[in-house]
């Protein structure tokens, strides 16, 4: 890893000192420099108490932002010791104003962007080599940018996958990958990084406007991205138990209002304990994550699966009779049944199979009219299941009128 870090750092070094060979800077670029840069530290200031928690989120994964859009505009306007400029401008204030990570992070950040800059920058001079710094109008130049965006991002993802793999060998490419939606982000960066470009160099006055919507897009999205963590179980990706019970809640007063049926179920998978202690607790994460797929899969878009800790989860099934909820809850068994997992263990990947659960069904209104007594409907059922042999369903019974509050 080090010297996988060492080498990216020496070959962005290379490239900002070659970026002085032939350099001619005009005030016009002086200008923009100081716009784009003024730009990314403002975009720092407005997100910083967001950002601050996103970088410890996002420890062991790759960690991406808006900023990319005034780093790559400087791509695409200004000569290449500017650009590099912005660049390390953008790296600075952000390590001085967020959470402070060890210098040599920061810096290595840094050159992977220097060098997907340094790509980015020869596509537009291969394809459009006169309008460089710059870029020129028609379909030529949408090639041009376009080639480029894609060049800047994919040697900044390989660079930053590639460390954080080195730096965890237990983990996958996938979580390094991170989630889709960061990828999204990026490209998001990189579009809005060109209609700055194209402002700085035609409109320079309507920047200001472009950056008052930039700030208000940007913290709009990262206080949503939040919501989505805050509900969310970090392991499984399914609702986590408090967000679980307040969408429950809400359902079941639907149901009342409209006088619909409900389900409830409870699952607990049976002998959990024996995957941990025979293959690890990784390995024990990632049928976990396995199991979680395999549930979302079998219900419907508008059911929920929680999870409520450890091995334990929940199922809400709106408009789901007490027919409807046994079907489901034996079709989730059986898929459980026959899972196999691919897991990582200390001794190298492994298949580990011969999973079961048990599962309590509870139904409104048969089981209970308030929540409360849905849940604990569902959960007694759950230990009636587990009591009766395991791998089996057990409905939970249907109360007397009296009883059902």
């Amino acid at each position: 890893m080090l010297g996988y870090v060492l080498a990216v750092d020496a070959l962005a070094l290379a490239v900002v000192g070659t970026s002085f060979i032939g350099l001619d800077v005009r005030t016009d670029d002086w200008i923009r420099f100081g716009a784009l840069a003024l730009g990314s530290a403002i975009h720092v200031e407005a997100g910083r108490e967001i950002e601050r928690l996103r970088q410890v989120v996002s420890e062991g994964s790759t960690y991406v932002n808006l900023k990319s859009m005034w780093m790559f505009a400087g791509v695409l306007i200004l000569p290449p010791p500017l650009a590099v400029g912005v660049i390390a401008v953008s790296y600075a204030h952000a390590w001085i104003r967020l959470p402070r990570s060890p210098p040599h992070r920061g810096y290595f950040s840094a050159s992977t962007v220097i060098l997907g800059s340094a790509v980015a920058t020869m596509c537009i001079r291969t394809i459009n080599p006169d309008n460089q710094p710059g870029f020129a109008g028609g379909l030529v130049g949408l090639i041009a940018v376009a080639a480029a965006a894609m060049a800047y991002w994919l040697i900044n993802l390989a660079l930053v996958v590639g460390v954080v793999l080195l730096a965890n060998p237990n983990a996958n490419a996938r979580k390094a990958l991170g989630q889709l939606s960061d990828q999204f982000i990026v490209a998001g960066a990189l579009g809005l990084g060109t209609s700055t470009a194209a402002l700085l160099l035609y409109q320079p006055w309507l920047t200001a406007a472009l950056l008052i919507t930039v700030l208000g897009l940007h913290r709009a999205l990262l206080v949503g991205q939040f919501q989505f963590a805050a509900r969310t179980d970090p392991n499984t990706g399914l609702a986590n138990a408090m967000f679980w019970h307040e969408i429950a809640a809400k359902e079941l007063e639907r149901s009342q209002n409209t006088n619909a049926p409900l389900g409830i179920l409870y699952l607990d998978l049976d002998h959990f304990k024996a995957v941990n202690d025979t293959y690890g607790h990784l390995a024990g994460d990632q049928v976990l994550k396995a199991i979680a797929a395999e549930l979302k899969h079998e219900v419907r878009t508008e059911d929920l699966v929680g999870r409520l800790g450890g091995e334990e989860f929940a199922i809400l099934l709106p408009n789901t009779d007490i027919e409807d909820t046994l079907r489901t809850a034996e079709r989730i068994r059986r898929r459980i049944a026959g899972l196999a997992v691919s897991v990582n263990t200390p001794a190298g990947t492994t298949f580990v199979d011969g999973f079961t659960c048990s599962i309590g069904a509870a139904t409104y209104p048969n089981a209970g009219q308030s929540l409360d007594i849905l849940l604990m409907a569902a959960d007694t059922a759950t230990y009636a299941a587990k009591e009766s042999g395991r791998n089996r369903v057990v409905t939970a019974p249907s109360r007397t009128p009296g009883q059902l509050s």
